[in-house]
């Protein structure tokens, strides 16, 4: 193993926030292109092509279902490579073809209905490989080339952009999609996922040049990717956080695929409104992310904030579950806008207690470290997408009413949001530490 001479100017060994900002352009990438698969085409699915809920949410759950085992790959891989931005912008290409891919399956079903099923599953696989990839090698990138006082600001960052990216999709989607037509559909996606393709290249294109990134280390120094999947798992606090990530992601989740079919089928409102209002929740997740940032430092700690938002995200489900007894629209805003503050503040918390506990022990096992968390989020994700969509269908056929369907899957949410929180609790606090410039360099060491 070859001595570090001396310690390079941190300029040299860390992102500045022009970097940052670079990275978070990949997220407001799969944020616009996954909210196009979790919302609108769900939507499509449920209400226009009078699918089951129970089938949406299982394609959604095979999306999420394939990251638990390409997470801790890509993580592995990030631990390795030098070349994280040109698999990062790979990733985003893959994902887009995958978002494509499922807009034309859409139309196939409804002239050949089980090669439809095919090309939407092949398509869902593509999107869980290039969100696999996109995703958790950008996090990582962050945890390993931010320096460690600034990773609360740059989790802030990402998430902030991903909601950006939601807001956008929802935005030219809402556009795009009226008049409603299959071909809209189609036309919508290509637009969508070429422009995210040439963002994502662009972003990622020579970030690398300023920075002194440590040479890639030997599969041998750092042993078979399953003792170092065994070694982060049976670390006490990393096994901690990832079942908190798992149990408040099931929660999060079990709203993605049941929001817009809720407010199309009790409010009765359109796929291009129902687009729109989905924005109203994505933008006051925007809010909640940029008050966490701006407090996070100096208000508590990023782990507190994770645990009160999801106090916060289950009060503001039971309030939404209630929104149909007013019978305005004015409160379904208003209680979508609180359950979107509130999973903004819950997911700066966790993420930048992410970015923080993945360099736990140095920075040889982030990348793993970030793909075990992945694969919890992902799981768990999968999990409760379905969860929520058969819950809709079977509390709907139980109390043959809408809103008691729907409400009821809400109050249960806002349930395990609670558990969430109080696992949240057996998690140390991430507080900011002091970089040192070394923690990089040791890897290549």
């Amino acid at each position: 193993m070859s001595a570090v001479a001396a310690p390079l100017p941190a300029s040299r060994v860390h992102f500045g926030w022009t970097a940052i900002v670079r990275v978070g352009v990949v997220q407001a990438c799969i944020g616009a292109l996954v909210v196009l698969i979790t919302a609108t085409m769900n939507r499509v699915m449920v209400i226009e092509l009078g699918l089951p809920a129970t089938l949406a949410g299982g394609l959604v759950a095979l999306y999420y279902t394939v990251q638990l085992g390409l997470r801790p790959r890509m993580g592995h891989l990030a631990d390795h490579s030098r070349a994280l931005p040109r698999w990062i912008a790979g990733g985003i290409a893959i994902l887009a073809t995958g978002v494509i891919g499922a807009a034309m399956a859409l139309h196939l079903v409804q002239d050949a209905r089980w090669l439809g099923y095919a090309a939407l599953v092949a398509s869902f696989l593509l999107v869980g490989l290039g969100a696999s990839t996109a995703g958790t090698l950008g996090l990582t990138m962050l945890s390993l080339r931010v320096a460690p006082e600034r990773h609360a600001r740059a989790a802030a960052i990402a998430w902030l952009f991903l909601i950006v990216g939601f807001i956008i999709s929802t935005v030219v989607a809402g556009r795009l999609l009226e008049p409603f037509s299959m071909e809209a559909l189609r036309r919508t996606a290509l637009v969508i996922g070429g422009g995210c393709t040439v963002a994502a290249a662009l972003a990622m294109a020579g970030i690398d040049r300023r920075i002194a990134v440590p040479a890639p280390r030997r599969a041998g120094d750092a042993g078979d990717f399953v003792q170092a999947l065994r070694d982060v798992w049976h670390d006490d606090i990393s096994r901690r956080f990832a079942v908190f990530v798992a149990m408040s992601m099931v929660a999060f989740a079990m709203q993605d695929l049941i929001l817009e079919p809720f407010a199309g089928s009790v409010f009765g409102l359109s796929p291009a409104d129902s687009t729109r209002i989905s924005g109203v929740h994505q933008g006051g997740a925007l809010v909640g992310m940029l008050v966490t940032a701006a407090l996070a430092t100096r208000v508590g700690t990023v782990t507190s904030w994770a645990r009160w938002g999801c106090v916060a995200s289950g009060a503001a489900l039971v309030a939404i579950a209630c929104a149909p007894l007013t019978g305005s629209l004015g409160v379904l805003k208003l209680t979508l806008l609180w359950l979107g503050i509130a999973n903004g503040c819950f997911a700066i918390g966790a993420i930048g207690a992410m970015l923080g506990l993945a360099q736990r022990g140095g920075a040889q096992r982030a990348g793993i470290r970030m793909g075990v968390f992945g694969a919890a989020q992902a799981i768990a994700q999968a999990g409760g997408a379905f969860l929520g969509a058969v819950a809709s269908d079977g509390t709907r056929a139980l109390f043959g009413s809408d809103l008691l369907g729907y409400g009821s899957v809400f109050v249960a949410e806002a349930g395990v949001f609670v558990v969430a929180a109080v696992l949240a609790s057996a998690v140390p606090a991430v507080t900011p530490r002091t970089a040192r410039v070394d923690d990089l360099l040791a890897a290549g060491a």
